[in-house]
């Protein structure tokens, strides 16, 4: 009924146009949809991850297992398991059906990023701070690491010793920032601080490709749901799209792989370097959140024209991620750490409801039928009610959302955790700098007394005891 009421030109637009809500829960660092589009993990500067309800915006669950601050999250295929790293060099897998840690593997250096393996909720390649990515089998409690290499694959070799010297050189410079796992999990996209992007496979842990993509380092990489497209953040301030080749094409031949960029999207005016980039449900849009700017740019791949320039609270965001199925975005704001939420607001029309129904700005007095509020009589009334009751009902099925995407991997609901102390609420922190956040003290906010000291203090409590001498 209430999708009978809305617009089918709203229905059909496919990016959100205005700011519609938020929410809170901690200082929020970085989010994620799952894969169903019906959770979203936030984790918080305390290292707390946070699962909300996206119809509800609801808490549903709490994580605590890192010190410090979340660096990134990754759904598995089936939304039961979740990979978080953290500023404090460990990597947790959770298991959402009793949000225990399934794996926690540590690391030696910081970690950059960390993403799980399309189909294996036990693998996952981690981007490590000037040291080589690893691919992580976590199948046995002490996890195999993998070294993956960051140096690209050259197909022209200086034929100089000195040149060849230099350019080993600037190869052992080289360190992956960024990477992730292709459609399929055969390959490893990487990008690297030179610019460089490297497709490594798998199985033999080799580049098998590489191109010079940008002039400065690759800050992220995401792909679209299906796997066949790119976008890339860079350092440059250039925001680039690219079709991927079929990598797992039985007669793939390396030498002939040639990735192109597709689009180059950028603000020349104001020379804006981008935060977080993300892909819309379909992947025909780009949306980007702004450094020093509360601006979120959406941009269309069709023709590379700029569509639409989200405007929100006045604050700087972070990671900027696009609902898997519905026009919807969610930033994180880096001074206070809410996630604010645009979407697209549907005006109802009761006139598809009733063919002859018209709005009117004021009361009208109304004419009423001659049959039209007629009492029917008791019997008649319970005969119906218990014809009613005949009718078998099902409390048990669970029917599917309309646009959800079911299948048997998305086939798991994560239990809801109704008793949650959810006691960081948004009164209780203010804001001591640029993205810093306290919580108040306990006494902060309560009035004083004229002498100084606090009602109900110890002081006033000592002063209560004395008793008293009159003077003579």
């Amino acid at each position: 009924m209430n999708l009978s009421l809305v617009d089918p030109f709203v229905l059909a637009q496919d990016y959100p146009e205005s700011t519609t809500g938020s929410l809170r829960s901690g200082h929020a660092t970085c989010v994620r949809f799952n894969r169903k589009g019906d959770l979203l993990a936030t984790g918080r500067v305390d290292g707390t991850v946070v699962i909300f309800d996206v119809e509800t915006n609801g808490v549903a669950r709490k994580l605590k297992g890192h010190t410090r601050q979340v660096q990134s999250l990754s759904w598995s295929r089936d939304g039961r398991y979740l990979l978080t790293s953290s500023q404090d060099w460990k990597c947790n897998i959770w298991d959402l059906q009793d949000g225990s840690i399934l794996r926690s593997v540590r690391f030696e250096t910081p970690v950059y990023i960390a993403e799980l393996h399309p189909w294996n909720h036990l693998k996952f390649v981690v981007s490590l701070f000037e040291d080589q990515p690893l691919i992580v089998d976590a199948s046995e409690p002490e996890a195999a690491k993998m070294n993956l290499p960051s140096a690209p694959k050259r197909t022209q070799y200086e034929e100089d010793d000195t040149a060849r010297e230099r350019q080993n050189a600037q190869d052992a410079k080289q360190s992956t920032t960024v990477a992730t796992f292709t459609a399929s999990g055969d390959h490893v996209l990487s990008g690297t601080n030179k610019g460089w992007l490297n497709i490594i496979e798998v199985s033999t842990r080799t580049t098998i490709y590489s191109t010079k993509i940008c002039t400065g380092v690759v800050i992220f990489l995401r792909l679209t749901n299906s796997g066949r497209d790119m976008v890339i953040n860079a350092q440059d301030r250039v925001i680039r799209t690219i079709q991927l080749p079929n990598l797992s094409a039985a007669d793939l031949d390396p030498d002939t792989i040639d990735i192109e960029v597709e689009h180059k999207f950028q603000d020349v005016v104001n020379r804006l370097s981008w935060n977080h980039v993300a892909f819309s449900s379909t992947g025909e849009y780009v949306t980007a959140s702004t450094y020093n700017n509360h601006d979120i740019y959406i941009w269309e791949r069709n023709h590379g024209s700029l569509v639409k320039i989200l405007e929100g609270p006045k604050e700087e965001h972070g990671v900027v991620e696009w609902h898997p199925h519905r026009p919807l975005i969610v930033a994180c704001g880096l001074e206070s750490g809410r996630i604010h939420i645009w979407s697209i607001i549907p005006q109802q029309r009761w006139s598809a409801l009733a063919p002859d129904f018209a709005e009117v700005e004021e009361n009208v007095e109304y004419i009423e039928h001659e049959d039209e509020f007629d009492i029917h009589p008791q019997e008649e009334i319970h005969k119906r009610r218990l014809d009613l009751e005949d009718e078998d009902i099902d409390v048990l099925t669970v029917e599917p959302v309309k646009g959800e995407i079911v299948d048997e991997e998305n086939s798991f609901r994560m239990p809801v955790e109704l008793d949650l102390n959810d006691s960081e609420s948004e009164e209780e922190f203010v804001a001591v700098g640029r993205g810093e956040m306290r919580r108040k003290s306990p006494t902060e906010g309560r009035n004083f007394g004229l002498d100084g000291e606090l009602p109900g203090s110890a002081d006033e409590a000592i002063k209560k005891a004395k008793p008293k001498t009159k003077r003579r």
